[in-house]
């Protein structure tokens, strides 16, 4: 079972890397002027869009303020949480 638990740490450890990437969109997504059709800022954007808009839907904006990515990243905080509780579960146990 030492290869679910390793399973479950690159999966926590991809939840992290997502999660910069996910903090790089949305910090540039205060500089208004930029050219999205660059390809690095389109793969990021074509990266985290999707996941943005499933919170996007749930929350509208309030007075302008796009509060969706908060609650994304409290998301993915509580994955990376769960799979690492999970992980170091099975190998306390020793399964």
């Amino acid at each position: 079972m030492e290869a679910v638990s390793l399973l479950l740490s690159v999966l926590g450890r991809t939840l992290e890397i997502y999660s910069l990437i996910l903090l790089v969109r949305v910090l540039l997504s205060w500089f208004p002027n930029l050219d999205w059709s660059n390809p690095l800022l389109s793969t990021v954007s074509s990266i985290t869009d999707p996941y943005l808009n499933a919170f996007r839907g749930l929350i509208p904006p309030i007075g302008g303020l796009d509060l969706s990515a908060i609650v994304a990243f409290l998301a993915l905080s509580l994955g990376q949480q769960l799979l690492g509780a999970a992980s170091m579960s099975m190998l306390a146990s020793g399964y």
